[in-house]
């Protein structure tokens, strides 16, 4: 009997570090707890006294700043803050935290990133400093990259929900037309077809979301210019997105309209976000569009998100489909989406260790 028990308990505790270590694969294993928390939102664990400090107010002014791109002010993060004394079980839990680690056995300030530590899944940043001069300092000039760390952690917590909920029909519409893959949000029900044009929307009054794909032929290295992408949109959209009435189309504004490179999928894009308009009409709203060549066909490929909600905040709309633009695949391109699109948002962290190492 004693014997038959062995065999069950060495079969049990086996059958849990299998479960464990198939956990593992996707980040999490079967003994972590789920995080808590919601989109965008942090906790700083921090002294009460240094909080209230000028090094502490360095990093608030840096969580607190404005989500670029939308018509209205609205926070990149919610902060919460709790002193190290206070730092139990349950906050551990959270999905996005801050450590502030200011002691004089540092030589100097540095970030160290660690992932799903107490939950899954979860992104902590334990900022170093050997006094609150040195810390103030380093996070003002650290200021995008702790931003744009928490911001790429949500945006692959999407990724990863899309990968196994995403939109089907918009799938194979895109690899029908387009040759390329794309995971979008399954709300987005209604559809449109033009000639090398395809968009997909929620069609909803307010909240409404949004995703468009188009091709055209490629020139030459300007046409990743802005000017030349502007142009480019805009007269996409005219012919495919016209208004209610004769003479209204979609079009952005010139003038609120920032663009940068940045890497998708190992290749180059540019990234143009700003505001959207209805021309002859008070509509409009956010966006955000990648605009990459396809090599293999010689062709420009555009996809872009835009978000119309009138009466409602429009942060997490917008990130929730900016994160969609991450998964599109062109031809010949690896097909582990939500894997590139998590490498491509290490950047941050393989420049922060490059730091840390003293190179």
């Amino acid at each position: 009997m004693k014997k038959h028990l062995f065999y069950f308990s060495l079969f049990f505790v086996l059958s849990l570090l299998m479960v464990s270590c198939s956990g593992k694969k996707k980040g999490k294993s079967v003994f972590t707890p789920t995080s808590s928390g919601r989109a965008y939102e942090i906790l700083v664990v921090i002294d009460q006294d240094m909080w209230e400090r000028p090094a502490g107010r360095a990093l608030f002014n840096v969580l607190d700043t404005d989500v670029p791109g939308l018509p209205q002010s609205e926070r990149s993060f919610r902060i919460m803050y709790t002193d190290p004394t206070n730092y139990d079980a349950t906050l551990k839990l959270i999905r996005n935290i801050i450590v502030a680690d200011v002691q004089n056995i540092y030589t100097q300030p540095k970030m160290k990133y660690s992932k799903d530590v107490y939950s899954y899944p979860q992104a902590i940043l334990t900022i170093q400093a050997p006094d609150e001069e040195s810390f103030g300092e380093y996070v003002t000039q650290h200021k995008q990259d702790i931003i744009d760390f928490f911001t790429r952690a949500e945006m692959n917590r999407q990724i990863a929900v899309l990968e196994t909920d995403h939109n089907d029909f918009v799938y194979k519409e895109v690899k029908k037309m387009f040759d390329c893959e794309v995971w979008v949000p399954g709300a987005l029900s209604s559809h449109k077809i033009g000639e090398n044009f395809f968009w997909a929307g929620t069609n909803a009054a307010t909240g409404d979301q949004n995703f468009v794909i188009y091709s055209f032929p490629y020139r030459d290295k300007n046409t990743f210019t802005k000017e030349y992408y502007m142009q480019k949109r805009d007269s996409v959209m005219k012919v495919n997105i016209p208004g209610a009435r004769e003479g209204m189309y979609m079009a952005i504004d010139t003038l609120l309209t920032d663009v940068r490179p940045i890497t998708v999928q190992h290749a180059y894009a540019l990234e143009a976000r700003g505001l959207w308009r209805v021309h002859g009409d008070f509509m409009g709203g956010p966006y955000v569009s990648h605009m990459r060549l396809d090599e293999k066909n010689q062709r420009i490929i555009v996809a872009e998100v835009f978000v119309y909600s009138p009466d409602k905040l429009k942060r997490n709309l917008i990130r929730q489909m900016e994160a969609s633009l991450y998964t599109l695949r062109l031809p010949g391109e690896q097909k582990d989406a939500q894997e590139e699109a998590a490498k491509d948002a290490k950047n941050t962290d393989v420049a922060t260790k490059k730091q840390d190492n003293g190179k």
